[in-house]
């Protein structure tokens, strides 16, 4: 009987050659990057209450806090209130915008400012407010703890357009302003009718002449640098410590329906939204005092605050954008959000920025070029793309492959500068971010991309994705309306939908309706009247306290992620 050798010839050659295939098989399969997160993880990114009322949604909690597990309200255990954020342990310096700075130096001004404060301005603590109209730099941060450790509250607003309605809510004895917002400043009092009020104004900035002539009598006009040398030449004034539930800022918005409202936040608050912030990285990720955060929100914002005191905890060098520039004189025009924004931020002498907190348009602007750039290498390109996607695809990404080198890191490098080297995170919130865009992306950047949905009246993100979800459901040809999720809850924020039909959801639809949300971070709500009781209490919810309507309508995937629909 003919054996197999009959019929098969071979000989050294081809068995090298099946060797080699063999083991190329073997390696494909061995050595294949693995994702970066268990797709259990992905496919249930929430914890789901077993119950729900009718109307309503069962309530979504992390799935990284479970349902018996305590939400964290402060980011160390040494951490109660706002002054404890600047650990006194840590001695290196950091950039802050164009100041060097040590925490130990920090705590120096920040205790001379608030003795000069309260012997010039004569504020008394426990009772006092302050106007806080200061664009974002190391003033505000200044001012912001030497208040808030007198327990004098802070008013800030998140837009220049509500000065003239929060002057007519409530009065105000002390205002710190930048010079280029005193005019309309005293455009404001004079309209008010409290021209007899005698009123004091710091400013950061020289007045103009023209504007100094048009002071009245009653007010007096002090510069913030004379405020804080008072406190230098003098014993420094102490205050009871304040308790992590007192309330040490108001911050005032416009809610979806142009009214005017106003946030009430506590030290906890504070505190809690710094926990959140810095759980958007994983811990292979975390913050160290070697990062650079540089941001496109407005410390007048409650999520653009936290996000610098985030900084300031943990020793980072930080900066702020120039669109974040809220108030400004007239004639003004107001930056692109685009990549040139995101350049701008060597006007400061920071380090290249590692984490980015962005606005949609700014990930839109970044991604569009770093491609198109990219593009340019027409060999290259087509094989780095699909290389780069197929890896997006098996749930990894990295900016060490040989197609970075080749292709994407000068791409990155033209369009970020310097940041294209150590840029290691991005968070992006602010408005809808097209989830077609998701993929680009994280092929154009290969960093963790965050998608997070804030709120005026929460101290941090609400909701947020996980870095590491690269799963992607869009088609070819999909719609820019469609939106990317949102993720699940924060790890110390409860979510639920109100306004839902129960006949769909029982048939195992997903719930859709008004968001409404609870937790350390979120802040109590009020129209900003001087005499009105600030509620934390939905108006469609009477049984269970501490809910707050967001004014946000949104679906909630089977993952438990949210999408938000308007």
């Amino acid at each position: 009987m003919p054996g197999i050798s009959d019929y098969v010839v071979t000989d050294d050659l081809t068995i090298l050659l099946a060797l080699i295939a063999a083991t190329t098989f073997l390696l494909n399969n061995l050595y294949k990057p693995q994702p970066l997160v268990h797709p259990i993880l992905l496919g249930r990114q929430s914890d789901v209450g077993r119950a729900r009322n009718p109307g309503e949604s069962a309530v979504y909690r992390n799935y990284g806090t479970g349902l018996m597990g305590r939400f964290p309200v402060r980011p160390s255990k040494e951490v109660a209130i706002l002054a404890d954020l600047i650990k006194p342990e840590s001695e290196a310096a950091r950039t802050l915008w164009a100041t060097k700075a040590t925490n130990s130096g920090l705590q120096d001004r920040i205790a001379a400012l608030g003795t000069g404060l309260i012997r010039l301005a004569n504020l008394k603590p426990g009772e006092s407010k302050v106007l806080l109209l200061l664009n974002d730099g190391i003033e505000f941060v200044l001012a912001d703890f030497a208040l808030a450790s007198h327990s004098v509250i802070s008013i800030t607003l998140t837009s220049q357009d509500l000065l003239k309605r929060v002057f007519e809510t409530q009065p105000f004895s002390t205002i710190i302003a930048t010079a280029e917002i005193v005019p309309r400043v005293l455009e404001s009092i004079y309209a008010s009718g409290s021209n007899s009020r005698p009123y004091t104004i710091i400013t950061v900035g020289e007045v103009g002449a023209q504007t100094s002539a048009s002071i009245a009598s009653n007010i007096r006009i002090l510069k913030f640098s004379e405020v804080e040398r008072e406190g230098v030449k003098v014993e420094k004034i102490l205050s009871p410590i304040p308790e992590p539930i007192d309330v040490f800022t108001v911050s005032y918005f416009s809610n979806e329906a142009g009214q005017l409202q106003a946030a009430q936040l506590t030290h906890e608050n504070m505190t809690a939204g710094v926990a959140a912030t810095r759980s958007l990285l994983p811990p292979s990720h975390a913050l160290s005092p070697l990062d650079t955060l540089v941001s496109a929100f407005s410390l007048n914002t409650a999520y653009g605050r936290v996000i610098a005191y985030t900084a300031i905890h943990e020793g980072t060098s930080f900066a702020t954008l120039p669109s974040s520039k809220i108030y400004h004189a007239d004639g003004y025009s107001a930056p692109q959000i685009d990549a040139s924004d995101i350049l701008a931020a060597k006007r400061y002498p920071i380090p290249s920025p590692t984490i980015l907190f962005i606005q949609p348009g700014h990930l839109q602007s970044v991604v569009t070029d770093v491609l198109k750039k990219a593009s340019k290498s027409f060999l290259l390109f087509p094989f780095a793309r699909r290389h780069k996607l197929a890896g997006v695809t098996d749930g990894f990404i990295t900016r060490d492959s040989l197609w970075d080198r080749l292709v994407f890191d000068g791409a990155r490098a033209k369009v970020i500068g310097d940041g294209a080297a150590t840029l290691r995170g991005v968070v992006v919130s602010g408005g809808p971010l097209p989830a077609v865009l998701m993929t680009p992306a994280r092929i154009a950047l290969s960093v963790p991309l965050v998608n997070v949905l804030t709120h005026p009246i929460v101290a941090g993100p609400v909701l947020a994705s996980h870095p590491f979800d690269l799963q992607d459901f869009t088609h070819e040809g999909e719609s820019e309306s469609k939106t990317a999720h949102v993720g699940p809850p924060s790890v110390n924020v409860e979510a639920k939908l109100i306004g839902v039909e129960d006949d769909k959801v029982e048939e195992g639809a997903d719930p859709v309706g008004s968001l409404l949300v609870r937790g350390p971070p979120v802040g109590k709500v009020g129209n900003g009247d001087q005499n009105e009781d600030y509620v934390q209490v939905s108006p469609t919810d009477d049984k269970d306290e501490g809910w707050v309507s967001t004014g946000v309508r949104a679906l909630v995937q089977p993952n438990g992620s949210f999408v938000v629909l308007s």
